[in-house]
């Protein structure tokens, strides 16, 4: 996270501006909020427990950008990320006792995120372990099939049966061991020197060999409803037991990953990983309420589903202010969590929140509309562009498309008169129009003869000629 801290409100726009086109002020709101955390960071213990995350409320048609914005910002920071439709919170009913439930997601994402970082540190050490693990499996050392003294003895029968012959037969029997025991040794060390080197120069990967592994217990647990907790039955005696082992036959390059996994898994300590997820999720977790809108009601006069939207702003509304939720993993304050919420705002408006929400969301951010300008960027620009995207599906059957730059204003005149003429979709709409466009191509591939297709106005206008034409508005002149 030390990068992340260094990077200037600036650094993280243009970091942004490779997968987001246009939007500067909800890019620039973000940014802004991403760099105060840094400088609470910086400041002492009791100031920094006075600053309160400023939440965001972006608002914009579905498709410009909102969501990506924040699952950006979130992979920016390595932060935990959690986005939760304020719809879903409806469905309970004005009880809402589920809003709870994103802060549990969060402290779930925070624990997955910690871990792995905990994983990753340990690889290293892992590998060796699996190494010698692996090597073990393939040369295994000579097993005593004469064990000494008494140690050896299951039950008391056993000492009068036969622990006496051991008893007295055993200085000879040491002998002997001693005598072979030496040879044998060295050369089975010499064989696993030279398997060593072969496993590290890659000889070995596709060899089987048989492994074991920890056998994952079957998750019996008990679910108490809505509440989001639940007892692991089998957790309640698993501890007072080691865990099953279970042999596996594998190949090498499997074992590898198989044993260092499961190495590493036994090196990280689980109580301190949880002890810094928690932290993590209450001081850097980011929880995006998308649909935020869609739980405002306009009317003054209450009754039927506005009475449940309102239930439903009254249950998020002491989360977003900041109190305490016990999760299985213990209790988390939502203070330091930054909300940022979405929405439409076709039919109703921000102010038709309640007055404590609104006020909670200090920051608002309007997105623009998609212009075709916009499509023709987000067709070509971005790290991920679309066009990029599927020219490399269909290279990896041999097969290469070139898009001419007037079938790239073509396609993103489409996507602008769909969006006006039927519903907005925004960026989504360059999908639907990709997929069509390259319907026929992805079906015939496997029969095709020609290994160069160019893409050209012609072609998009062909395809799209049923669909889609500028509406003729001579017809309403009278």
């Amino acid at each position: 996270m030390g990068e992340l801290y260094n990077m200037t409100p600036k650094q993280i726009v243009a970091e942004l501006d490779k997968y987001i086109i246009g939007q500067d002020d909800a890019k620039k709101s973000v940014a802004i909020a991403l760099r105060n955390r840094y400088r609470r960071s910086l400041l002492p213990d009791e100031m920094r427990e006075e600053i309160t995350p400023k939440n965001i409320l972006m608002i914009g048609p579905t498709g410009c950008g909102k969501t990506e914005i924040a699952r950006r910002l979130a992979k920016l920071m390595d932060a935990p990320f959690v986005k939760v439709e304020a719809t879903k919170f409806t469905e309970v009913g004005y009880v809402g006792r589920d809003v709870d439930s994103m802060v549990r997601d969060l402290v779930e994402a925070s624990i997955r995120i910690t871990k792995q970082k905990r994983l990753q540190e340990k690889y290293s050490i892992a590998e060796e372990i699996a190494e010698e693990k692996i090597i073990e499996a393939i040369i295994p050392g000579k097993k005593k099939t004469v064990s000494s003294g008494t140690n050896n003895l299951k039950t008391p029968f056993d000492f009068i049966l036969g622990g006496g012959y051991q008893q007295t037969q055993r200085p000879q029997l040491e002998q002997e061991d001693k005598d072979t025991g030496n040879t044998d040794k060295s050369d089975i060390e010499l064989a696993r020197e030279q398997v060593r080197q072969q496993f590290r120069d890659g000889m070995l990967e596709e060899q089987y060999i048989e492994i074991q592994v920890n056998e994952v217990p079957k998750n019996n647990s008990l679910d108490l409803g809505n509440e989001g907790m639940s007892i692991a039955i089998g957790n309640i005696f698993g501890d007072m037991m080691p865990p099953k082992k279970k042999k596996k036959k594998v190949k090498v390059k499997d074992a590898k990953k198989i044993l260092r996994e499961q190495e590493a898994q036994n090196l990280i300590d689980m109580d301190q990983v949880t002890e810094e997820a928690l932290e993590i999720a209450e001081q850097n977790g980011i929880i995006f309420i998308d649909e935020i809108d869609k739980i405002a009601s306009g009317s003054s006069y209450k009754s039927g589903a506005d009475v449940s939207r309102e239930g439903v702003q009254r249950d998020i509304l002491p989360i977003v202010e900041g109190s305490v939720v016990n999760t299985k993993y213990g209790p988390v304050k939502t203070d330091h969590v930054l909300f940022i919420g979405a929405g439409a705002f076709h039919t109703s408006k921000p102010t038709d929140l309640i007055p404590e929400l609104q006020g909670r969301f200090p920051i608002r951010v309007e997105l623009e509309n998609l212009t075709k300008d916009s499509f023709v960027k987000i067709l070509t620009i971005p790290e991920n562009a679309l066009l990029k995207q599927h020219k490399m599906l269909l290279e990896t059957e041999g097969i290469k498309i070139t898009f001419t730059d007037d079938s790239v204003e073509e396609i993103a005149t489409m996507a602008f008169l769909m969006n006006e003429q039927t519903e907005n979709i925004g960026a989504r709409r360059l999908h639907t129009i990709m997929e069509k466009l390259l319907e026929d191509i992805s079906f015939n591939i496997p029969e095709m003869e020609q290994e160069e297709i160019v893409i050209d106005k012609s072609y998009v206008k062909e395809k799209f000629v049923e669909k889609i034409h500028e509406d003729d508005i001579d017809k309403f002149i009278l």
